[in-house]
């Protein structure tokens, strides 16, 4: 496989130069702005899709790697080596995510050339668009921390941009800053673990981290008294936290729904927010040598429960939808602690596919009802229902990504969150510690079958809530740029693309096991392979070609032996029941609730009445970080730092040393005038002028003046004898 800058870059450089052209010259050709940004986000999908095929159907074996780098700069003097390289790092995990991120941002980018045609700043969402497209496909490529970083930190800038995009409203200001602010505390703590490693590794770059762990560099070193591995991967961890919105730090996602639906489905469901899981995988080995896993686990489960809990009592489609990612990036993280690093990455790509096409349809929805009194788009469920018939394929389009997302079998979510689970229920049967995360996961399951699909319900089914709402509503008609993005979206919602059979556990084979293609590719990096790596420059040959390299196969056992197999395999079997039957409990019961009415929700909140507000109130998250830590501890602090700085320093320091100076003034001043310069300047001038008139007095030329000095002298001279 040759790779050459020019098969690489353009993955990268086309959404940046469409970025670039499009920030001159949106304003006067807006139409020609917009088509740039798609061509060029469909130009890298084209790239991409060169590397996914040459990866994928190439089945090389699950490490193969290639990694090229190039010098940035180089500050090394005599002894002093201080040099800093740059390169790419692609293996079957890039492969993947370069497909996924550029193929849904091109069904994005489509969309939003429907969704956003009628605002005012049509042209400028593209501009933002195709940097932040640029700056993912950056942070995906990268082979190294720091450019991660930068990466990270430019498509953060993005999300406060298009946050805060109708800038107009005051919600909308409040929520960037506060998604902006939130996300900087991960951020910090992502720069001291980059640091953290680079004081040990001597560079940041994944393949030489990898080697530092298999040498034992790690051992022995220690930061504020922690082992180093435990403190960077801690800090990188919390950078996932931060960008992933997970516990404690997920207060921001669900106010970023300010910005436009398509933003929301592509940076605040799809792509960004997976970047901070992406990280994770990518440093797995670091968190496992740091003994992170438990913790990441009780992190990942913890949020998924939690925001479950939350979309309960959410009335806003796009909120619902905002909890649920939350939920979903939980259990990411929850497979990344518990192990199941396979299926934690399957779960990112599965989620980014039927997530990307819920808010896309809620864009649809949203897009289609318009409130003809306040002229204001609706986005309360309670002001929906029977739209199935108006907009059928936005409802068929959104129904399959709601099963998937529930994990009702045959669909993608079902196999990769199924996987999950299994993998949890294995680590809760084996270690007490992974107990309570494992019946979380569960749990969170059965909720998130609930609220999905009362979301359906009170959206696409029964009777109109609000005939008038109902009646301005026109019938969808097909269109090329507002279903087809969404109706190919919810074909790639079939588990059967992710494996070889229907259910992900082999019940029902359609291609059959070697075409297990995920599972078999999407491997634990094995850090003892980097001991003696050695890096590529770039050039125009793939160094490795030369070598011949084994293709993966598909293994039943995963290498283990028989019976420790079989254990797996049933306890996975175990699971996926649980799972199926939780996903269909959770659909009884909406359906008992929003359809059949059975069941009377108010019942339920009447009688947990406390939990019901405190759901309401985000479990009082905001009121703890704004109403606590920000007004009782941060904003006195800041007026203790103020009259620190502004009473103290400046009026004692600064001002009172400027009275200080003034009287040192004065008096040298005075010292100047009267001691340099009348007594001792002037005073020698008019000495020397008074010695000059007695000698010239003197020195006359006058013969009786010398005769008469020469008597006085001679008088003198006798008077004194």
């Amino acid at each position: 496989m040759d790779y050459t800058i020019w098969a690489i870059a353009p993955i990268v450089l086309l959404p940046f130069f469409a970025f670039v052209i499009n920030a001159f010259i949106v304003k006067k050709f807006t139409k020609l702005a917009v088509t740039i940004s798609c061509a060029a986000i469909l130009g890298s999908f084209g790239f991409a899709s060169k590397v996914f095929s040459d990866f994928v159907f190439g089945k090389y074996a699950e490490d193969y790697h290639i990694h090229k780098v190039f010098n940035w700069f180089d500050l090394s003097y005599g002894s002093q080596i201080f040099k800093l390289d740059m390169g790419i790092y692609i293996d079957n995990m890039t492969a993947v995510m370069l497909f996924m991120v550029t193929g849904v941002a091109s069904l994005i980018h489509i969309f939003s050339t429907y969704y956003m045609a009628e605002d005012k700043r049509f042209g400028r969402f593209f501009v933002y668009m195709s940097l932040f497209t640029s700056a993912m496909l950056g942070l995906v490529l990268s082979d190294n921390l720091l450019s991660v970083f930068i990466f990270w930190e430019l498509m953060g800038f993005c999300s406060y941009s298009l946050i805060g995009f109708y800038y107009e409203k005051e919600g909308a200001g409040n929520a960037s800053m506060k998604a902006f602010m939130t996300t900087r505390i991960g951020d910090v703590f992502f720069l001291l673990g980059i640091l953290a490693i680079w004081s040990v590794v001597g560079n940041v770059t994944f393949v030489d981290i990898y080697r530092a762990i298999s040498d034992g560099s790690f051992n022995g070193a220690f930061a504020l008294g922690i082992p180093l591995a435990t403190f960077a991967g801690f800090s990188i961890f919390m950078g996932t936290i931060g960008k992933s919105a997970q516990f404690p730090l997920q207060v921001w996602l669900p106010d970023a729904m300010f910005g436009p639906t398509p933003c929301s489905a592509l940076i605040h469901a799809a792509t960004m927010v997976a970047a901070g899981v992406y990280l994770s995988l990518r440093m797995y080995p670091l968190m496992d040598a740091g003994n992170l896993t438990t913790l990441i686990a009780y992190i990942g489960g913890i949020t998924a429960f939690g925001a479950a809990t939350i979309a309960l009592v959410q009335t806003d489609i796009k909120a619902v939808l905002a909890y649920s990612t939350i939920s979903q990036l939980g259990y990411m993280v929850l497979g990344v602690g518990v192990g199941s690093y396979n299926a934690a990455f399957m779960h990112l790509i599965t989620h980014a596919v039927f997530k990307a096409c819920l808010f896309l349809s809620a864009g649809s929805v949203i897009h289609s009802l318009h409130d003809h009194h306040t002229h204001e788009h609706v986005q309360d469920m309670p002001r929906m229902g029977g739209l199935r018939k108006k907009m059928p394929y936005t409802f068929w389009a959104m129904m399959f990504c709601t099963l998937a997302i529930a994990g009702v079998p045959f669909f993608s979510g079902f196999v990769s969150k199924d996987r999950i689970l299994g993998d949890a229920l294995i680590m809760g049967i084996a270690s007490k510690s992974y107990i309570i995360p494992a019946l979380l996961g569960f749990a969170g399951a059965l909720l998130t079958a609930f609220y999905m699909f009362r979301m359906m319900f009170l959206t696409f089914f029964g009777e109109p809530r609000d005939k008038d709402l109902y009646d301005h509503t026109k019938k969808e008609t097909f269109s090329l740029n507002r279903n087809f993005p969404l109706l190919l979206l919810s074909v790639f919602t079939l588990g059967v693309f992710f494996s070889g059979s229907l259910t992900g556990q082999g019940f029902v084979k359609v291609a059959g096991e070697r075409y297990e293609w995920f599972k078999v590719l999407i491997t634990k990096p094995k850090v003892e392979k980097f001991a003696s790596y050695e890096r590529q420059p770039w050039g125009n040959t793939d160094i490795k070609s030369n070598f011949q390299l084994s293709k993966a196969e598909y293994d039943p056992t995963y290498g283990l032996p028989a019976k420790e197999a079989h254990h797996v395999h049933h306890w996975h079997l175990v699971g996926a029941l649980i799972s199926i039957f939780i996903a269909f409990t959770g659909i009884f019961i909406a359906y008992m609730m929003y359809i059949k009415k059975a069941w009377n929700p108010g019942r339920w909140v009447s009688m947990f009445t406390r939990w019901y507000r405190a759901l309401q109130n985000k479990y009082y998250f905001d009121d703890f970080y704004i109403g606590g830590i920000i007004k009782k501890g941060l904003l006195p602090l800041n007026n203790l730092l103020a009259y620190i700085d502004m009473g103290l320093y400046d009026r004692y320091a600064v001002d009172g040393w400027e009275k200080v100076n003034r009287a040192f003034f004065t008096v040298a001043k005075w010292f100047d005038n009267i001691v340099v310069d009348t007594v001792a300047v002037d005073g020698t001038g008019a000495s020397v002028r008074l010695f000059n008139v007695v000698l010239r007095m003197v020195q006359s030329g006058k013969i009786q003046l010398y005769f008469m000095i020469i008597v006085f002298t001679l008088v003198g001279f006798i008077w004194t004898l």
